[in-house]
């Protein structure tokens, strides 16, 4: 059974439909990738799988129970963790402060063992710790929001364009990032704008195109796919 399973998922903003019938699924222990052109309902979805976003039809289960309708606080202590696009940390804060919010609805121990588990692999926010978050760099706040959701001890991560306005350098430590989360045992949905990387990282992909799947399968296949390439790789002929 699949730890993330959407059937038929419909979402509209008013008049405008957003997500027309989006099926998809994430197995335990899965790096998925959601990719498509800006306005195709990438973000849509992870809103609506956290809560955010309330779906007008569809169904969508977590651990094989049904989480529609549930409040997002609810859904994200029962490990369901969503970074979103623009990282949404609190930029008056502290990054230490950042972190601790990060582990506020859990109520079991292990905050200190999860917390060097963000150090080791962010050792620049463990160098930042009494910095004002509003003033570290783009990088380091996509970081800090990382680990803030790491705290929460997430069963899925949901990371919504984790490199948006990176320099390369740091998408690189971004994706490497990504890996060792899911090699520790994290199952993530990640949305990407950078097509390319987002298929190397994930073990399977789909492709949301106007609100709806149009194709899905290994994302190696896919990045071999000649329309994928063309579409979203910038490979041409």
């Amino acid at each position: 059974m699949p730890l993330l399973e959407i059937h038929d998922l419909h979402v509209a903003y008013g008049a405008i439909k957003a997500l027309r019938g989006v099926s998809l699924n994430v197995a335990e222990g899965e790096i998925v990738t959601l990719i498509g052109a800006n306005g195709a309902g990438k973000t849509t979805t992870l809103r609506a799988i956290s809560a955010l976003a309330r779906p007008s039809q569809g169904r969508i289960l977590y651990g094989g129970e049904s989480i529609v309708g549930r409040p997002a606080h609810q859904v994200a202590r029962a490990g369901l963790v969503h970074v979103p696009e623009g990282r949404g940390i609190f930029l008056n804060l502290t990054v230490e402060e950042n972190l601790e919010l990060g582990g506020y609805g859990r109520r079991d121990g292990g905050i200190e063992q999860e917390r060097d588990r963000v150090y080791a692999l962010f050792p620049r926010v463990k160098e930042r710790l009494r910095q004002v978050a509003g003033t570290l760099s783009g990088g380091e706040q996509q970081m800090l929001a990382i680990g803030r959701a790491l705290l929460a001890r997430p069963r899925l991560l949901l990371l919504d364009e984790p490199s948006l306005g990176l320099a390369p350098r740091v998408v690189q430590t971004i994706f490497q990032v990504i890996r060792e989360i899911n090699q520790a045992g994290t199952t993530i949905l990640l949305i990407e704008q950078n097509a390319r990387m987002a298929l190397q990282v994930a073990h399977r992909a789909y492709v949301l195109e106007v609100g709806q799947i149009i194709m899905e399968g290994a994302a190696a296949d896919l990045a071999a796919s000649d329309d994928v390439r063309k579409a979203y790789l910038g490979v041409h002929g």
